[in-house]
């Protein structure tokens, strides 16, 4: 019976060690679970801190990472407990006594707790960062699509620079403004995390202006060497017509010298030298707009082609003066009267005007009026006087300030009465 007996304690004891190493085996085992989950929300935390701090910079974001930073270190006092506990005792082994089974047991509840106690910490924390992660993540969605518009700005300057060195034109100036991006284009390729959101999105607006203005740079080149081609071409018709243009000027002269007096024509004699001086000026600059134009010094190529328009307009003018002048001559001799019909109709219509609804005409509007009256009828009687050769110019100069006057009171009184 002793013996039985003695059996029979022995087996309870080794049930009771059962039980304590069962029951220390989950413990382990929900420790084991709670570890993990803390694990995975502590990176949970740790990317939700990480989206915070690249896309803000404010003392908010800086207090996140400050608190978060104190959380991981709570964390990892946990984790050693946690790892001391389950180091201390093998439960595998078939020899542990129930004592340690039950020491292992209460250290990995007290381990298991505090794992789940500071989860709890971190679940509240990242609850309390949504509205800023919130924000955060609404910045950096702006991102990516801000970097692929400055990278797609950079292949279109690339491929329009590589267009204008395809048309034959120099265009090291594009290149090295464009070289100047390469290092903000590695920048941007670091990505927000490294740099932040806002410097990034800046740089990303920054590269993009700056590469469509290299762009259009470039496509404008071979437009704006086209449209100096076609000017230039132009202006050499230009020049070769006012050369055969030129041929015309001495006949019209020599006409002018035998038909009319010295008064007529003295000041238009030097117009052939004009146009020869004029002519030679213009293929010189024309030639400098060439140049200017093969270095593409553009602002010098417009310049220079302007220089020469004015050249050759100033020269047609003079031209257009002995043709005009000798027209005006050959009529004005044919019927001086009917200059004279039209100095007076205008005198007139300006005087009808002046008493329109008046008894006596204002003095600023008679005086002139009268003045012009007077000079009309002077100018009448020196070309009546003058015999043969009379100075048909004066005669139309007279009674070309004649109707001006006239114009000048009408417009004085329509600027009175409005």
């Amino acid at each position: 019976m002793r013996v039985a007996g003695g059996g029979g304690g022995r087996g309870g004891w080794w049930r009771r060690a059962d039980t304590q190493r069962a029951e220390a085996v989950a413990a382990r085992d929900a420790a084991q679970q709670a570890f993990y989950e803390l694990d995975s929300t502590q990176r949970e935390v740790e990317l939700a801190v990480e989206t915070v701090r690249a896309a803000e910079d404010d003392r908010t974001a800086r207090q996140a990472l400050t608190d978060f930073q104190r959380l991981s270190g709570r964390v990892n006092e946990v984790s050693v407990e946690y790892l001391a506990a389950l180091d201390a005792h093998d439960l595998e082994d078939q020899e542990l006594d129930a004592a340690a089974a039950g020491q292992a047991r209460r250290q990995l509840d007290q381990a298991k707790q505090k794992l789940t106690g500071t989860q709890a910490e971190l679940t509240g924390f990242l609850t309390r960062l949504q509205p800023l992660l919130q924000h955060a993540e609404a910045q950096l969605i702006r991102v990516t699509p801000a970097v692929e518009r400055a990278k797609r700005a950079l292949l279109g300057a690339t491929t329009a620079l590589e267009a204008v060195r395809s048309a034959g034109l120099k265009a090291d100036d594009l290149a090295a403004r464009l070289a100047e991006l390469a290092p903000e284009l590695t920048r941007l390729n670091e990505g927000a995390g490294r740099h932040g959101v806002a410097p990034t999105l800046k740089r990303a607006e920054d590269v993009a202006l700056r590469a469509d203005a290299i762009r259009i740079s470039a496509e404008q080149r071979p437009e704006k060497a086209k449209e100096i081609d076609r000017r230039v071409g132009s202006l050499r018709t230009r020049i070769q017509a006012l050369e055969t243009k030129s041929e015309s000027i001495e006949p019209a002269l020599s006409e002018l010298r035998r038909r009319f007096s010295l008064a007529c024509w003295q000041d238009l004699q030097h117009v052939p030298e004009q146009a020869t001086q004029a002519v030679g000026a213009a293929r010189a600059k024309l030639t400098e707009a060439v140049r200017a134009r093969d270095e593409q010094r553009w602002p010098d190529a417009t310049g220079a082609i302007g220089t020469v328009r004015a050249l050759l307009e100033s020269a047609d003018e003079a031209i257009a003066a002995v043709h005009g002048r000798l027209r005006q001559l050959n009529e004005v001799s044919h019927n001086p009267h009917q200059e004279i019909e039209r100095a007076r109709f205008a005198v007139r219509d300006a005087q009808r005007l002046a008493m329109a609804g008046r008894q006596t005409p204002d003095p600023r509007h008679a005086a002139p009026l009268d003045a012009a009256v007077a000079r009309l009828d002077r100018a009448v009687a020196t070309l009546e006087e003058a015999g043969r050769h009379p100075d048909y110019w004066h005669f139309l100069t007279e009674l070309t300030a004649v109707r001006d006057t006239a114009a000048e009171v009408v417009a004085l009184i329509r600027g009175t009465h409005s």
